[in-house]
């Protein structure tokens, strides 16, 4: 393939800069002196230089230019067309013209002639660059979109799906050529794709000679052909011309279940939807859910037959909301934490209920859709990604996909914060990885005024260190609580409760306004200074919101965040001392949740590591983000099935430091760790013990008891 050279605007410029032939101006880009043209397309600005000859197609798809393209470059399906400007356009120093395109060839004039070709359009396969030019690409051509990762560079997800769909015209029966009309389908499929020893689905033998006559010897086949070293095999037959392919990314959460719907021609994606995990009626966290299947002889099936149930009904919204039919989705990819793996499979996770945490299966599963009663075309895939280890699933590994750890040399630390934490540390050098138990209180579980993320939960909130009066935010409004307009903006759903991130946020103000002292224990002593501290039985709460429903955040919600926020910094601290790091240059929040993380408050609380704040990040739903990327591109999978085997897996439970390293981090931000670049950015208050009941004084000893049997309790 002819390369191109990508320049900046001020290359670009430099490079077609006329020069002065005595007293007039030359103009250097013609074709007769200029062998590497400068080629702009249109609207998306994207330029850059090829030799004479290259395809216009080829310089768009190297330049990350969406042109569509069906028939392979044969002129057969007229998607790719494209319409040069012509003029001089000074802004780009490009003087474009028909001229520096060449003149239509055969297959071009064929396809004119056959289905019609609009005043100055060209099809970009059979139309070669001569000289500069600005390309237009129609609006009305585009009909999907490119997909774009949103990533640091933004980076444009490469096409190379595992099905390819071509268009062939075969070879009309023959009384003299005794060859049946599935060999000459071969045949032509050999001849104009170069696929050799083919195999088909055998649900499409019955069918062939039907296709074929329906379509008047033309067809278009779907082949899926997953690794280099696999056998292409056909798997969905269509007559005449199929402009219309699609695949599913799905990442099957403990809680949530999120789908994209995607264009395999252009990765666009089409739609998205999600919804609860229904299994969260058999239990709450992953644990639960293992004791459901022990206790319950169905108790498998029951749930394996929920959640399948569930990505079903998705199935169908992404099909409505993109006008796709379920006959036009031919691939999928779905990731998920072991025992979401294991359950949508129908394989039962007791061995994951206990030490050594044994998978039934760690490498990526290939199978058929309707293997598992998935009802999509009769002939489509499912490839789900290799799992990490017991507690660290396919969608870690999609994350590490994602953000691409590996990839680089800084040191970079990815969290999916949920009910079982997943943690990946690493960079091109070395990745290790563990999971930490961290429980539901972090979803709103275990706390008392705690909720899930819906309209109506607080999650914001903000204390004022003098006064000790908060306000707060909720969701469904952009008001805070003390801005006039704010009872009527939330009106329609009130304030219901708290969520996660508020969470986090209050238990960080409360330490933050000298509130909670930093072992997390609320300073009764403030209740003769404000009326929010009050007495709840022999420790002390804080009241976030008066009225009905009343907030409060007790000594025991404040306690259920520190066993969960030091299970997630213990774990973390095991893989930076594998690391042989003491510290990590980049932080980057995983999950539906990370994504409303405030990372200042993450910190102050001690979830993560002492980090420059502007290097910490949320990045959504990665996990679905990486089931894109290899749904999209078959070598995203060779290189995730390639790290995952490199990637050293870390047992928590197994690790003697592991007490240790809990104890200091139920202390905010920690007992022992620095937190030099919080501290240059938030003034953290000076250190202040009180003891159980809210009295100050020195209570390290009665601490120490109770915290190493909470560190032994939280790996149990």
């Amino acid at each position: 393939m002819h390369q191109a050279t990508v320049l900046p605007a001020v290359a670009v410029a430099a490079a077609v800069k006329p020069g002065w032939v005595g007293d007039k101006r030359a103009i250097v880009n013609s074709p007769a002196n200029i062998t590497d043209p400068l080629v702009l397309f249109m609207p998306s600005g994207k330029r850059g230089r090829f030799p004479v000859g290259t395809p216009v197609l080829d310089a768009a798809r190297q330049l990350g230019v969406y042109v569509e393209s069906v028939c392979g470059g044969r002129a057969t399906c007229g998607r790719c067309q494209i319409e040069v400007q012509e003029g001089n356009f000074a802004k780009h120093k490009i003087v474009s013209s028909n001229d520096h395109i060449s003149p239509k060839g055969p297959k071009e004039d064929r396809y004119e002639r056959v289905r019609g070709l609009p005043e100055r359009r060209r099809l970009s396969c059979s139309a070669q660059i001569l000289g500069d030019l600005v390309i237009d690409v129609p609006q009305d051509t585009v009909i999907n979109a490119q997909t774009i990762r949103k990533d640091a560079d933004t980076r444009v997800i490469a096409r190379d799906t595992a099905i390819r769909m071509c268009y062939v015209e075969i070879e009309e029966p023959d009384m003299h050529k005794p060859l049946g009309d599935l060999d000459r389908l071969k045949i032509a499929l050999m001849k104009d794709w170069g696929f050799k020893n083919l195999e088909f689905d055998f649900y499409l033998l019955p069918q062939v000679q039907g296709i074929l006559r329906k379509g008047n010897w033309t067809a278009t086949a779907a082949i899926h052909k997953d690794a280099d070293s696999d056998i292409a095999r056909v798997i969905a037959l269509w007559p005449g011309l199929k402009n219309e392919a699609y695949g599913l990314a799905c990442d099957i959460g403990s809680t949530t279940i999120a789908m994209h719907l995607v264009s395999l021609l252009s990765g666009r994606v089409a739609a998205s939807s999600g919804t609860s995990n229904p299994q969260i009626r058999f239990g709450e966290d992953l644990m639960s859910r293992v004791s459901y299947v022990m206790m319950n002889p169905d108790g498998r099936e029951g749930m394996t037959v929920a959640v399948r149930e569930a990505i079903s009904s998705l199935v169908d919204k992404v099909c409505a909301e993109g006008n796709v039919q379920r006959n036009d989705i031919l691939d999928s990819v779905f990731v998920g934490n072991p025992i979401m793996h294991h359950l949508f499979l129908g394989i039962d996770p007791t061995e994951l209920g206990g030490a050594p945490f044994a998978l039934a299966v760690s490498g990526a599963v290939r199978i058929k859709a309707s293997d598992i009663g998935l009802k999509l075309n009769q002939g489509a895939r499912l490839y789900m990604l290799p799992c990490i280890a017991g507690h660290v699933g396919a969608d870690a590994a999609a994350v590490t996909l994602s953000e691409g750890p590996h990839r680089q040399d800084e040191m970079m630390l990815i969290v999916d914060v949920g009910t079982n934490a997943e943690i990946v540390l690493g960079n091109r050098t070395r990745v290790v990885a563990a999971s930490s138990p961290t429980g539901p209180a972090f979803e709103g579980a275990e706390i008392s005024g705690g909720q899930r993320a819906a309209p109506g939960a607080i999650e914001r909130v903000r204390i004022d260190p003098e006064t000790l009066e908060p306000k707060y935010r909720v969701i469904g409004s952009e008001l805070w609580s003390d801005e006039p307009g704010f009872l009527d903006s939330v009106q329609a759903t009130g304030v219901t409760g708290i969520c996660g991130s508020g969470i986090i946020e209050i238990v960080a103000e409360m330490y933050l306004a000298g509130i909670i002292s930093e072992d997390g224990v609320v300073d009764g002593s403030l209740a003769a200074r404000s009326p929010r501290v009050v007495a709840n039985g022999r420790t002390f709460s804080y009241v976030l919101k008066e009225g009905e429903p009343k907030i409060t955040i007790t000594q025991t919600d404040v306690r259920a965040i520190q066993l969960a926020k030091a299970a997630l910094y213990a774990g973390t601290k095991l893989l930076m001392e594998k690391q042989n790091t003491e510290h990590v240059d980049r932080i980057h929040f995983a999950g539906a949740f990370g994504s409303f993380i405030d990372p200042k408050y993450a910190m102050v609380l001690g979830l993560i590591p002492d980090c420059d704040l502007d290097k910490v990040s949320a990045v959504g739903n990665a996990a679905g983000a990486g089931a894109r990327m290899a749904l999209l591109n078959r070598g995203y999978r060779r290189e995730i099935e390639e790290t995952v085997s490199q990637i050293e897996k870390i047992e928590t439970a197994l690790e003697p430091k592991f007490q240790e390293h809990f104890v200091y981090a139920m202390a905010l931000p920690n007992k022992v760790d620095p937190f030099p670049k919080l501290s240059a950015a938030v003034k953290l208050p000076p250190r202040k013990t009180v003891s159980e009941d809210g009295v100050a004084g020195d209570a390290a000893p009665r601490r120490r008891s109770r915290e190493g049997h909470a560190a032994r309790r939280s790996r149990e």
